[in-house]
Parts: C-alpha cells; sequence; structure tokens
C-alpha cells in the first residue's frame, strides 16, 4: 500500500475533528509528561540517569551537554504543528490525515523513551528509540510524497519534524552505542575509537540517504540536514575539548557535521539538472 497522502481534500469527517482535538491534547499531555521525566522540573536529568549512561561523557560519540538545547525548538516545534493541524479548515487536509497520528505517537514514544531511561532500562530504551526512529520515518515518507503547499505548514509541519527526526537519529546512535558499552565489564569512556569512527561514517551516509530521499520537500530535507549536523558538531566539540577527547573522533563527527549540512543542498542543485530554467524544481 502506498503510503503517500491523497492529491485532494475532501469533506471532512465527524471523525476529523476527534482526531485533531486530540492529537492536541495528547502531544500536550506527551510534552508534558517528557520535560517532568527528564529533569526540566526537578528530578533526576537525562544525563545523570540510567548510571550517567548517556551523559556527555560516557562514550566517545556522546553528544557535548549544549547540544542537548535543540529540544527546546524541538518541543517548540511540535506545540506548533499540534495547534496548526487544529484548524477547522485543515480537518480534511489529506498531508495532515496521512501523518497526525503517527506524529502523535511519535510523542508518546519520546516520553515513553525518557520514562524507560529514569527506569534505568537502557536495553529497553533501545528498543523504544528504535520504534521511535521508524514511526518519524514514515512520517517523513508521507511528508516526501506530498510537499508542501506554503512557507505557513513548511514551518509548522516539515521544519518541524526534520528537526525532530534528525535529533533522534543521533540520539539512536548515541543510545546503542551507550547500550553496548554498558555490556562491557572493563570499558572506559575513552575506548573503541574505531567503533567510534565507524558509527559516526555509518550517521554520515545515513544524512545523504535522508537527504536524498526527502529532496521532494526541501524544507523537511534541510531540517533534518541542520539537526543531524548539529549533533554530529557537538560529538565534534566533546571529543577535541572534553573527556574523553579523541582526536580522530573528533574531526570524523565534524566531517560528518559538514556532509550531514551540505548534502541536502547539493540534493537540490541536483533536482534541477537536464530540467529548463523556468521550471520549479522537483
Amino acid at each position: 500500500m502506498s503510503t503517500t497522502p491523497e492529491t485532494h481534500a475532501t469533506a471532512p469527517a465527524a471523525n476529523d475533528r476527534v482526531r485533531q482535538w486530540t492529537v492536541l491534547i495528547g502531544s500536550l499531555l506527551a510534552i508534558a509528561a517528557a520535560a517532568v521525566w527528564s529533569g526540566a522540573w526537578g528530578g533526576t536529568p537525562i544525563q545523570d540517569a540510567a548510571g550517567g549512561a548517556l551523559a556527555a561523557d560516557a562514550t566517545l560519540v556522546a553528544p557535548a551537554t549544549s547540544a542537548f538545547s535543540i529540544w527546546s525548538f524541538i518541543y517548540a516545534g511540535l506545540l506548533l504543528f499540534a495547534f496548526y493541524q487544529l484548524a477547522p479548515s485543515r480537518a480534511s487536509d489529506p498531508r495532515l490525515r496521512a501523518i497526525a497520528w503517527w506524529v502523535l505517537a511519535s510523542m508518546v514514544l519520546n516520553a515513553v523513551w525518557i520514562a524507560v531511561i529514569q527506569a534505568g532500562w537502557l536495553w529497553a530504551s533501545v528498543l523504544v528509540i528504535a520504534a521511535l526512529v521508524a514511526v518519524l520515518g514514515v512520517i517523513a515518507s508521507r511528508l516526501a510524497g506530498s510537499p508542501p503547499q506554503n512557507w505557513t505548514e513548511r514551518l509548522t509541519t516539515d521544519v518541524a519534524l526534520g528537526l525532530y527526526l534528525g535529533w533522534v537519529v543521533i540520539a539512536t546512535v548515541a543510545n546503542i552505542t551507550a547500550a553496548l558499552a554498558s555490556g562491557l565489564s572493563d570499558f572506559s569512556a575513552g575506548d573503541g575509537t574505531v567503533f567510534a569512527i565507524g558509527v559516526l561514517v555509518v550517521a554520515a551516509v545515513l544524512s545523504v540517504t535522508l537527504a536524498w530521499k526527502l529532496r521532494p520537500s526541501p524544507a523537511l530535507a534541510f531540517a533534518t540536514g541542520a539537526a543531524l549536523a548539529w549533533g554530529l558538531w557537538w560529538i565534534a566539540v566533546g571529543r577535541l575539548t572534553k573527556a574523553p577527547d579523541s582526536v580522530a573522533v573528533g574531526w570524523a563527527a565534524g566531517v560528518g557535521a559538514i556532509i550531514a549540512f551540505s548534502t541536502p543542498f547539493a540534493m537540490r542543485d541536483v533536482s534541477y539538472i537536464g530540467r529548463d530554467d523556468t521550471l520549479a524544481p522537483r
């Protein structure tokens, strides 16, 4: 079955309004729960949960602490989306119909991931974040299959969800690495330089793949690439300026950040090749 949304809007149905209000209320609850469980209003911060497995100095691919400020923009974007999709005029929007429930599911999974980390269940958190990445992948695929029609839609939907996807990919890399490290009895934070570089190469390749797949919606591709670049850059900063230090990993992460940021622009240019200059890009 195709995941591409219908091309034309249809008349709103009663369940459209139910969906809109459920997504809004569910989003508010999920974001509030995530904030509480992450230690934003007291309690244990994520970097201190699970024995510090996800701290900035826990492994060679852990981003520096400043990287996590991106969550402020992600949560703001998700709130914008939740209110944007609520308008009665958008009740039958085929693009929103195709992704709204999935967006809510992603926010619930994010809150569950935080709760699982707080419980110290590191390997269970890997399963949850893998499910989160899969859900965001479905959302991105559907958005790319039906590009936005205006700048409001680009900002509230494609940019917001692109930032979310890009950062969660980086979080998944750090989460899996932390889980693997936790199973090694003699592991120290500075171990595994070759493995860390290999992981960063995979992240860079994935950034290129996403840029290619998401190119029909440049806003989505740029936002995803920017969030990936942000995470990789802060891994580089962490390894070059703080413990555990590793020049090789720092440079690998820095190069990965440049690739992640620049590739969506390159893909945008590729879409012009062989086309008349008067035509809009694909």
